[in-house]
């Protein structure tokens, strides 16, 4: 049950690329649009803001890193090739009783845990046939290229045994759906405890 006192909770969205995590939060930032108690991370990632894929702040390698020094963000990890740093806001917001929803990385997963005490994580899968079209139809790699990326194996990660997992294989308002409803659970549980704790008091 989530802390009523102060700590709220960060959902951590993982999966491998072509699955659609981008599109599965981009609906429920629609579904939440103007509620200031879900904050939907925007990443800083060393790659140009143009660059497609989800919606981020680019910046360069040197730039990521002059930041990093600064204690711009509260969690950072690399990954092929790139820099991707969580704003330290967004830590801010969870502790001040806050859900976040962050577009996290599965091998980044223990240094989130480290730095939220309350995480959950959301797993957005697809059958292979699918994210294999959608990988192809962005135009980024190779037919080779993806079918290595298909055959990786994905090792036990941090917060595996307890994640939720949602099918994105089929219409996005399904697996979109299934996610705000993750979210509204929290708020209402949220609610709840706020709710009996003043009772008590």
């Amino acid at each position: 049950m989530a802390d009523a006192g102060g700590r709220g909770v960060l959902f951590a969205v993982v999966g491998p690329s072509g699955a659609g995590k981008d599109s599965v939060i981009g609906h429920a930032r629609q579904a939440f649009a103007g509620d200031g108690r879900v904050l939907f991370v925007r990443r800083v990632i060393s790659r140009p803001a143009d660059a497609g894929g989800e919606d981020h702040y680019g910046v360069t390698e040197a730039e990521f890193r002059r930041r990093d020094g600064e204690g711009a963000f509260c969690v950072t990890w690399q990954a092929h090739g790139l820099h991707y740093g969580l704003p330290a806001s967004v830590l801010a917001h969870v502790e001040a009783g806050g859900i976040a929803v962050a577009n996290g990385s599965r091998k980044a997963l223990d240094r989130i845990a480290d730095r939220f005490a309350r995480v959950r994580v959301v797993e957005i899968t697809a059958a292979p046939d699918v994210i294999a079209r959608r990988l192809a139809a962005r135009g980024r790699e190779s037919g080779a290229q993806i079918a290595a990326r298909l055959n990786r194996s994905v090792s036990a990660y941090h917060g595996s045994a307890g994640a939720v997992t949602i099918d994105n294989g089929g219409p996005l308002g399904v697996a979109g759906a299934a996610f705000v409803d993750l979210v509204r659970r929290e708020l209402g549980v949220r609610a709840a405890a706020r709710t009996a704790l003043t009772k008590s008091g």
